[in-house]
């Protein structure tokens, strides 16, 4: 992307406050999301699509990883609006299972995605819940520059926005 030249791994300012906040999961009702200190690095990337599509030519440039669930399911920024600046980017998730889609479509909508107490393996594995969390909402509200919704209406407009998602990746599967 050319918005982060060669291998700068460094996240933009809203990724890096998620990536301070402590994700609760141990009793299974809240958000199953480890967000990474920096986006993986290009050869990282593609390691992990060739791997998870069996495709040993894949490349994973229009991803940019920047966490993951407790099951090894990514969460990543992908490349489907180009000529965008990365924060524009939509924001998709790929699962250990081989489950995938988008589920925000762009960074701040997936800022109120998490203040709604939803994250990118529920978004897909088992559908948008409501658990506002009021410290995710206090991150939303520095950095977004979308109006605040429900985290089942911003799945739904993203969905619509990029329906071929999930096909298209399956389509390079081998």
């Amino acid at each position: 992307m050319s918005e982060t030249p060669g291998d700068d791994c460094r996240l933009p300012p809203a990724l890096a406050d998620v990536a301070r906040f402590e994700f609760d999961y141990a009793d299974g009702d809240g958000i199953d999301f480890e967000p990474y200190a920096a986006f993986d690095s290009a050869e990282e990337t593609t390691h992990w699509l060739r791997q998870w599509t069996g495709n040993p030519e894949a490349d994973g440039s229009a991803y940019r990883v920047f966490g993951q669930d407790g099951s090894g399911g990514l969460a990543a920024l992908w490349h489907g609006r180009p000529g965008r600046p990365l924060t524009e980017q939509p924001v998709v998730f790929v699962g250990s299972e081989g489950e995938c889609d988008v589920v925000a479509g762009n960074l701040s909508d997936f800022l109120w995605l998490l203040a709604d107490g939803t994250g990118p393996a529920e978004a897909v594995l088992f559908g948008p819940v409501s658990r506002p969390d009021p410290a995710l909402t206090a991150l939303a509200e520095r950095h977004a520059t979308t109006p605040r919704r429900p985290a089942a209406d911003i799945v739904k407009e993203a969905r619509a926005a990029f329906p071929a998602f999930a096909e298209e990746l399956w389509g390079r599967c081998r």
